[in-house]
């Protein structure tokens, strides 16, 4: 297994991203999925220049994005924003596409479970033969109750994979398994050879060894079910809002984001992390589970 890591948690310059991934030791990115920003040709320089690999890309499903929208034409626009996403990891020579199907935050249907079900399978089906002509393996990823409604559990995950086909497989969270399954290693165990990708957090959403999860179980379960993929960070750091931590944060310059990415970023109870608290939660992260490989 290589270490990768996704790189909406701090929204800076790529370049940036990249030089750390590369000083820590990781071996590629996750990369958020935002096809508008990134020239890939530019990226793929960058990638080569540290030595590095796109793994793949994950949807940033903000507000507006999502498959199970009763209106059909937001259900198209998520749609063509995966496509352009597929197309963005084809040209970064990316290997996987994490797909959440909804609204990150919506925790509330707007129709019935029926029709919801339904609408995911068609986009999913879609998305997947896209994929598929371009040689990238899809999963969805469950998220935990408080992010969305819509599929928090592996059976869930597996089950929608199952009736999409075109190799759709399951994407699974150290810390959303941690709050929604029973067994956590059992349902690594149950995906085993669908797991696409598996995002690493302990079980308080800061980097591995800052919390109770049993590193060493983890990694020799994933090895039990031959995980070839990546062990990609998707840590959060929560923030201290106090006047004096807001103060702080303002004199960081180095950041570029979007409001809908601020948004996303303070709803996962984090904000807008100074570069040395990020390389230091960066390099904790692969060093506490490189003692377990």
């Amino acid at each position: 297994m290589k270490f990768s890591m996704h790189n909406w948690m701090r929204p800076e310059p790529i370049e940036t991203t990249l030089e750390r991934l590369h000083r820590f030791g990781y071996d590629g990115i996750e990369i958020m999925g935002d096809p508008e920003r990134y020239n890939t040709a530019e990226v793929r320089g960058l990638l080569d220049k540290y030595n590095l690999e796109c793994w793949g890309t994950v949807t940033m499903m903000f507000a507006g994005r999502d498959l199970l929208h009763p209106d059909k034409s937001v259900r198209r626009d998520t749609i063509q924003y995966c496509r352009d996403c597929l197309k963005m990891a084809h040209e970064l020579e990316g290997q996987i596409f994490c797909i959440v199907p909804s609204t990150v935050g919506k925790v509330k249907p707007m129709a019935s479970a029926s029709e919801e079900w339904v609408w995911a399978v068609e986009g999913l089906k879609e998305i997947t033969e896209v994929a598929g002509e371009l040689g990238i393996r899809c999963g969805i990823e469950p998220l935990n109750r408080f992010e969305t409604y819509f599929i928090n559990r592996h059976d869930q995950a597996l089950l929608l994979a199952e009736e999409v086909g075109n190799g759709l497989g399951v994407v699974l969270d150290a810390f959303h398994i941690n709050i929604e399954e029973v067994d956590p290693m059992g349902a690594i165990r149950n995906v085993a050879d669908k797991l696409v990708d598996f995002h690493v957090a302990d079980n308080n959403r800061l980097p591995a060894g800052l919390g109770k999860y049993d590193w060493r179980e983890v990694v020799t379960t994933l090895q039990s079910i031959n995980y070839q993929g990546r062990l990609t960070a998707e840590f959060v750091i929560p923030m201290d809002y106090t006047p004096i931590a807001r103060a702080k944060a303002k004199k960081e310059h180095d950041q570029q984001y979007t409001a809908a990415e601020l948004k996303f970023i303070e709803e996962h109870g984090s904000g807008l992390l100074s570069a040395a608290d990020y390389d230091r939660a960066t390099e904790q992260n692969i060093n506490h589970i490189q003692k377990f490989l």
